[in-house]
């Protein structure tokens, strides 16, 4: 039998070939707190400040001793992991702390349910489907109404108690005729208009830069094309609406909106009404872009999403897969600039950076019973992640919900620091953006550098890989670009994220600072990663 070392690469061979092209194939052995380990032969164990934090997974950290402990009672008392299909009072006590924070956030006592998951991508496709579920069903009753205001009309034309004027015809465009012959061409030219206002496929509406997942639903919502494209052909579309642009929503919604047309009797004569279709089966955006850049969503645009969509009765799913748990300094990134969603997502942080979970949160409002019998999950709401999400949830209530405050504390230290760099290298340094523990540095463009090797990197937008792998291989650090805005660094440590930890990221994004100003491409790569691509 081979060793590990012998064996052929087939766990993604593409993916390592890149990672190890810019220097990032480390094999990381060991975890606690903010800090990364791997072997170094010859050297032994050599530690690595985390600043990504799984993404924004591990708010409380690399196997934080609390949750460690319950997950080892939980295994050792043999709880029952896999009980689908019966009572689950640790997933009802999640949903009971969700609905109290959510409450005192929101400033609001309706109640939200919750349909658990098992990833960020998974809650979405859950939010995304039960829209739809819920857009089916009022179009289903818009279709009744109009059915009955047009068997009321037709007896009305039957017993001669209404007639139908020549204005009715014209506006449908159909030759006038007497009694039921004419009033049969009205319906059936309703019919075909209806049939092709009604037929057309949901419309969900996000934000350009916008990241919702790259499961089959959930990759349509994602503005970057290179992950789209490829699967249009499998979901529902979407429209993406500029970030910021005063009116662009407004003016995306009106296109998109569709009516349906039915006969009443008013005053003893037939006119033609019409009855407003849902085509958008929601909104959905991220309090702060991850993906996109770390671009906050501002007070005066989620005023303007909330006035549009509300009065469009179009719902809005609010995705704090990222932004939530406390990162920002509140439960939900959108609460603190008076969003308010008719859908949640929260994941990530919500497993504690052991478990795998995540949960959908929909409103009383919105909320469609019938969902639960045609959506599940097997390794949702199970005796393993529903315990630890509940922990997770206690730790960051605990203390008057002291961990919040530390949230915002160490995001501005942080923040501190980043602001300091920009400062220093203006020239190098285009902005720094963000909210409490997630935050972004985005560099200026470097597709006009001295380096060829570093132009390259940059119009292939791949060079924030190669500045990854020189962070981590001189300074220690672990960050990586943001998916779709390559040339932005994310920072995503966990709360406890000390002031060394802190200073030695400053310091190590000052070294690139000054290599990309100097054009250094030997030192930037160790003279050997490359800024382009899988080698």
């Amino acid at each position: 039998m081979n060793s590990l070392d012998e064996q052929p690469e087939l766990a993604e061979p593409y993916l390592l070939g890149f990672l190890s092209s810019v220097g990032l194939d480390v094999e990381y052995t060991r975890a606690e707190g903010n800090t990364l380990y791997y072997e170094d032969p010859g050297h032994g164990e050599v530690a690595v400040f985390d600043a990504a934090g799984g993404y924004g997974s591990l708010f409380f950290g690399h196997n934080h001793p609390e949750i460690v402990g319950l997950a080892k009672d939980l295994l050792e008392r043999r709880a029952p992991v896999l009980a689908q299909f019966s009572r689950h009072r640790d997933a009802n006590a999640v949903a009971t702390e969700l609905n109290r924070i959510v409450h005192r956030e929101l400033g609001s006592d309706e109640p939200y349910f919750a349909i658990f998951a098992n990833s960020g991508a998974e809650g979405i496709e859950a939010a995304v489907k039960h829209a739809e579920l819920d857009r089916v069903l009022r179009a289903q009753e818009i279709a009744g109404q109009l059915a009955d205001e047009l068997a009321a009309t037709r007896a009305a034309v039957l017993s001669g108690d209404a007639v139908v004027p020549a204005a009715t015809f014209r506006e449908l465009g159909v030759p006038e005729a007497a009694g039921m012959t004419g009033f049969a061409a009205l319906v059936a030219e309703l019919d075909r208009r209806n049939a092709a206002a009604s037929g057309r496929p949901p419309v969900f509406l996000t934000l350009e830069g916008s990241f919702h997942g790259k499961l089959v639903g959930s990759v349509q919502l994602t503005h970057n094309a290179a992950y789209r494209t490829p699967f249009t052909a499998l979901a529902a579309q979407a429209r993406f609406v500029p970030h910021g642009k005063p009116g662009a929503l407004a003016d995306t919604i009106t296109a998109e909106r569709r009516s349906l047309r039915g006969l009443t009797v008013r005053h003893g004569t037939v006119e033609v009404v019409e009855h407003e279709f849902p085509v958008i089966a929601a909104l959905l955006l991220e309090p702060i872009q991850g993906e996109g850049g770390i671009v906050p969503v501002t007070e005066e645009f989620a005023q303007e999403i909330q006035r549009d969509c509300a009065a469009a009765g179009i719902p809005i799913v609010v995705d704090e897969i990222q932004s939530g748990m406390g990162r920002t300094g509140t439960l939900l990134a959108s609460s603190a600039i008076g969003l308010r969603g008719d859908y949640y997502v929260l994941a990530k942080s919500l497993g504690g950076g052991l478990a795998k979970t995540a949960v959908m949160l929909a409103r009383q409002g919105v909320y469609r019973n019938e969902f639960e019998l045609v959506h599940s999950s097997t390794f949702a709401k199970d005796g393993f992640s529903t315990p630890i999400a509940l922990k997770v949830l206690s730790m960051l209530e605990a203390d008057g919900g002291r961990a919040y405050r530390l949230a915002e504390e160490r995001g501005e230290r942080l923040a501190d620091a980043l602001h300091k760099v920009r400062v220093e290298f203006p020239d190098v340094v285009k902005d720094v953006r963000g909210r409490g523990l997630m935050l972004g540095l985005e560099f200026n463009d470097q597709s006009e550098s001295r380096s060829q090797l570093i132009r390259d990197g940059a119009q292939s937008g791949l060079l924030g890989y190669t500045l990854a792998g020189y962070l981590l291989r001189e300074h220690r650090v672990r960050t990586f670009p943001t998916a779709s805005a390559g040339n932005t660094l994310r920072f995503a440590p966990s709360v406890f994220v000390t002031d060394r930890e802190i200073d030695q990221l400053q310091d190590g994004l000052r070294a690139v600072a000054e290599l990309l100003r100097e054009a250094d491409e030997a030192r930037l790569t160790g003279g050997g990663a490359t800024a382009g691509g899988a080698g």
